[in-house]
């Protein structure tokens, strides 16, 4: 087949090769310099450049009109571009999930409305502007959430005591978020009432809208904690059949049917309340930790899915040795400007044996200037493994409680690389 890859993801994240033969298929890589610079040298495909100042759709659009050809495929990993493969497969007439089926699990508004309607329990919510209208009904009390409808990694996500202090600092323009501040992107925003509990993520893999594999994790931190610049990591628990078909219909009700998946959920009072899912693989380590769990490769598998591959009963079996693994990682991003000296406290956890991989930043390494859960651009991130999910999970609330990381302003401050988010 022809196959056009929007590439994004640096290749080593998703390792292309593992699930795609590259001497069998036609491969074409579009993406920015930096993002074509992560390839392997030797790897048979194409490789074209793009700008990177517009959407990967427009950019496509441009460059096809230049070079007109065509694919049997159009495939994006990245949650940025999903939605631009599917606006490129609809332009070119190429087979995957149309526009609107993306959209369900793009927008955190639709898919919320979507999981609510086949009979799952969401946080309430109200688009921005309509929580806002003059003398509307707000139903419900108590902390209130501000989020983007697209973003991840909970950038520009704010939380209030009460609905209107939420609505006070959006009429004063105080919400220290640039774009609402300046009176727009009040349509890219909504708000919905904090529904207290740990947090779940649930990963695996799906076909034709069957989930052939599941596995379940819950949080030590969170995301939103995370960008405000605490730890956050998630160890495997197990799960029974009651929980495979919750996952199952919120799936079925997002219109997820084929790729990996990442779902977030609130055990609220004994109940799974939905937060939000992707059509994609988790962040962080989330990958290689299924993969020590399950000896599933998420990525492999998924393109195998894309291209129309049959994956059930293909799968390999899980291993022996059924450990409950976790990952961790530091952030570095709220000390930009500094250099990294070194962790204290760190001694006893790093020479573990329970520890998997530890990779932590060199000491005078810059810390970075955005958010970031990547080893060798945050402080530290690793893997852990014990017997029992609660060992896992008291190991990485113990390394969190012993860190602290030493700096000092960086001498020069060279230009920041370019930065994009996968």
């Amino acid at each position: 087949m022809k196959i056009l890859v929007l590439h994004r993801v640096p290749y080593f994240k998703i390792e292309y090769h593992r699930g795609m033969s590259h001497d069998r298929h036609e491969v074409t890589y579009f993406g920015t310099d930096r993002a074509l610079a992560t390839l392997p040298p030797d790897l048979r495909c194409e490789r074209v450049s793009r700008p990177g100042t517009r959407p990967a759709f427009e950019e496509a659009l441009d460059w096809l009109a230049q070079q007109p050809r065509d694919f049997d495929r159009v495939i994006s990993v990245s949650e940025y571009e999903l939605l631009d493969a599917a606006r490129l497969r609809k332009h070119l007439g190429v087979a995957g999930a149309p526009v609107d089926q993306v959209a369900l699990a793009r927008d955190k508004v639709l898919m919320k409305q979507a999981v609510q309607d086949a009979g799952l329990r969401v946080p309430r919510f109200l688009p921005l502007p309509r929580f806002l209208e003059p003398g509307g009904q707000v139903p419900w009390h108590g902390p209130t959430v501000l989020k983007p409808h697209r973003g991840a990694s909970s950038e520009d996500v704010l939380v209030f005591d009460t609905p209107q202090q939420a609505a006070a600092a959006l009429t004063s323009h105080r919400t220290g978020v640039a774009r609402l501040d300046a009176g727009s992107g009040l349509d890219d925003f909504e708000a919905e009432e904090f529904v207290s509990g740990p947090i779940r993520h649930f990963d695996g893999l799906v076909q034709n809208g069957e989930v052939l594999l599941l596995t379940a994790s819950e949080y030590v931190g969170t995301c939103l904690q995370y960008a405000q610049g605490s730890p956050m990591g998630s160890f495997q628990i197990a799960f029974g059949e009651q929980t495979h078909a919750w996952v199952s219909r919120a799936l079925a009700a997002v219109q997820i049917e084929d790729g990996s998946f990442h779902l977030e959920a609130i055990v609220h009072e004994g109940e799974l309340v939905f937060l939000e899912v992707g059509n994609r693989v988790g962040g962080a380590d989330v990958v290689a930790t299924v993969e020590l769990a399950t000896g599933v490769h998420l990525p492999s598998y998924e393109l195998r899915v894309l291209l129309g591959e049959p994956v059930a009963g293909t799968l390999p079996a899980p291993p022996a040795d059924r450990r409950r693994y976790g990952w961790f990682v530091h952030p570095g991003h709220h000390l930009a400007g500094q250099e990294f000296q070194a962790l204290e406290g760190a001694a006893a956890f790093r020479a573990s044996p329970r520890v998997v991989t530890w990779n932590e930043l060199p000491p005078g390494a810059p810390l970075p200037g955005h958010i970031t859960y990547q080893a060798g651009e945050t402080v530290l991130a690793g893997i852990v493994a014990s017997d029992a999910h609660e060992d896992t999970r008291d190991w990485i609330a113990g390394l969190f409680g012993s860190l602290s990381v030493r700096t000092r302003p960086a001498a020069s401050i060279s230009p920041s690389p370019e930065q994009v988010s996968a």
